[in-house]
C-alpha cells in the first residue's frame, strides 16, 4: 500500500461524486491542479465536510495513481466570509475560475497560489472592514492581471504590437489613444477592428496594476472611477477569451453587481 502524502491546497471546485462523496479540484504550490476524491464529504457530520470551495486545507492524501483520496484534513483558512457580499464572492469565484484555466493539472506554476491567496485576503478585508464595493472590483481586476502574467499570458503593456514603440501614455493628452487587438496586443492609435480603445489615463492605470499594491491617491482612495474599472475588467476578459479555452463565468456576475449587464 502506498504511503499517504501531505498537501496544502486551496479548493477551487467541488462537485458531487457518487452518493455521498465529493470530487475536489485543488490548487497547491507543489502540484498545481489536482483532482481528489473526498469520501463521504457530503454527509453533514463527515470529518471531510469542510472540503468546500475557497477553503485552504492541509490534506492527508492516499494513493499514487488514478484518483487519489483525501484521508484527513485540517482547515488552514476558510474564506466563507466572502459570501456575505455578492461582489466579493463574484470576484473570488472569478479569480478561482481563471486559475483553473491557467494552471495545468499536475504541474506547479510558481506564484499563482500565493497571489490568489493574497487577493482573497484583500477581499476578506473588504467584508470585515466594510470597505466600498469598488475595492472588490479593483482587487478582481488586479488579481486577474497578476494571474494572467504568472500563467504565461501577460498583457503586453510595454510596447506597441506593430511599431515596437514604447507604450508611454502621455497623461493629460486627451486625444491620445491605444487599441486592444487581442490576437496581437496593444497598438498605439485608434485602430480599425480594435475590440477596445483606451485613453492615456486608462492605459496608465492598467500598467500600474502590474505592481503589488493597488493604485491609490494620496488620500488612500482608489485611482480611477467605477466605469474605468469595469472597462479594465472587460479588457482582461477579452484577452483571456482570446488566449484561453474559456473565460470565467463569474465576471458577468461581478459586472452585474455594479449595474453593468454587458454580455460576456
Amino acid at each position: 500500500m502506498s504511503a499517504d502524502q501531505r498537501l496544502e491546497a486551496l479548493v477551487l471546485r467541488s462537485s458531487p461524486l457518487g452518493e455521498s462523496d465529493r470530487l475536489l479540484t485543488v490548487l497547491s504550490a507543489a502540484e498545481g491542479l489536482t483532482r481528489l476524491a473526498a469520501p463521504g464529504a457530503r454527509k453533514p457530520k463527515s470529518s471531510l465536510a469542510a472540503a468546500v470551495p475557497l477553503a485552504l486545507l492541509s490534506l492527508q492524501v492516499g494513493g499514487r495513481s488514478g484518483l487519489r483520496r483525501v484521508r484527513q484534513l485540517r482547515v488552514v483558512r476558510n474564506y466563507s466570509a466572502l459570501a456575505e457580499r455578492l461582489e466579493t464572492l463574484a470576484a473570488a469565484q472569478g479569480l478561482a475560475e481563471l486559475s483553473l484555466e491557467l494552471v495545468p493539472t499536475g504541474a506547479a506554476v510558481e506564484g499563482v497560489l500565493d497571489d490568489l491567496l493574497l487577493q482573497l485576503n484583500r477581499l476578506e478585508l473588504v467584508v470585515k472592514e466594510r470597505q466600498g464595493s469598488l475595492e472588490a472590483l479593483a482587487i478582481a481586476v488586479q488579481g486577474a492581471v497578476h494571474l494572467l502574467a504568472l500563467g504565461g499570458y501577460a498583457l503586453p503593456l510595454a510596447s506597441c504590437a506593430r511599431s515596437g514603440a514604447p507604450l508611454e501614455p502621455p497623461l493629460g493628452n486627451w486625444e491620445w489613444r491605444c487599441s486592444l487587438l487581442p490576437a496581437e496586443g496593444f497598438v498605439i492609435g485608434a485602430v480599425a477592428g480594435a475590440q477596445m480603445v483606451l485613453n492615456a489615463s486608462e492605459l496608465a492605470l492598467l500598467q500600474r496594476l502590474l505592481r503589488p499594491a493597488l493604485p491609490r491617491k494620496r488620500d488612500g482612495a482608489l485611482m480611477g472611477p467605477e466605469p474605468v474599472w469595469l472597462r479594465l475588467l472587460q479588457l482582461q476578459e477579452l484577452w483571456g477569451r482570446e488566449h484561453l479555452s474559456r473565460g470565467a463565468r463569474s465576471w458577468r456576475l461581478l459586472r452585474q453587481c455594479y449595474g453593468d449587464g454587458a454580455s460576456s
